[in-house]
């Protein structure tokens, strides 16, 4: 597709992570198998199970309800949760997170037209971080400038994205917000930019 319509306007992009960028189930079942292989090797506990079970439950309830449900059908003691906790935040994956292809194209077009990238996500800023520093950028790296909303206010407060905008001396007609959630739709809103949605990018 062409992305000329969205590019010609603009002089920022600004993106959410999960879901937008790359597909957060890649991070989170990453996670879940390291957690696995490290209650079998700490506890002698089955990891092929406990994988297939976390995997379930993610996809059944989501990411919210993993632990507690894997704790319960596995008898994991409740002093293991802090070990769940740091690998979500801190965790070195086995493999690079990848970049959906056509947002990678996108941005790869953004920056031959020398037009700004920011990231700017919720979330808790070290995860955020973490997935950032696992992504395969294909030397995008180089050309983004990242924001962690909680530095400031959590969406949908544009606080953080109008500190962007006073910085750079963006009008709020340079901006696009592209996101997939309420919270980012009303971001945008409340900073009176253009939001667009994730999902019309991924379009055939």
């Amino acid at each position: 597709m062409s992305f000329e319509q969205y590019i010609q306007d603009k002089r920022a992009f600004v993106f959410e992570l999960d879901d937008v960028i790359y597909p957060e189930k890649d991070y989170l079942l990453q996670i879940y198998y390291l957690f696995a292989q490290f209650m079998e090797y700490g506890e002698q506990m089955d990891a092929g199970a406990m994988i297939r079970s976390m995997q379930e439950t993610y996809f059944s309830e989501g990411a919210d309800a993993v632990f507690d449900k894997t704790a319960r059908l596995f008898n994991i003691p409740s002093k293991y949760k802090i070990n769940f906790d740091m690998l979500l935040h801190s965790g070195r994956l086995p493999l690079k997170l990848l970049i959906f292809n056509k947002i990678l194209k996108f941005m790869q077009e953004i920056v031959v037209e020398r037009k700004q990238i920011f990231i700017f996500t919720n979330g808790q800023p070290a995860q955020q971080l973490n997935k950032i520093k696992q992504t395969e950028w294909h030397g995008l790296e180089n050309y983004l400038e990242v924001h962690f909303a909680l530095e400031s206010t959590a969406k949908p407060s544009a606080k953080g994205l109008k500190m962007i905008m006073e910085r750079h001396k963006f009008k709020k007609t340079d901006v696009l917000l592209i996101g997939k959630l309420d919270v980012d739709k009303v971001c945008a809103k409340n900073a009176g930019v253009e939001f667009l949605e994730a999902d019309k990018l991924l379009l055939p």
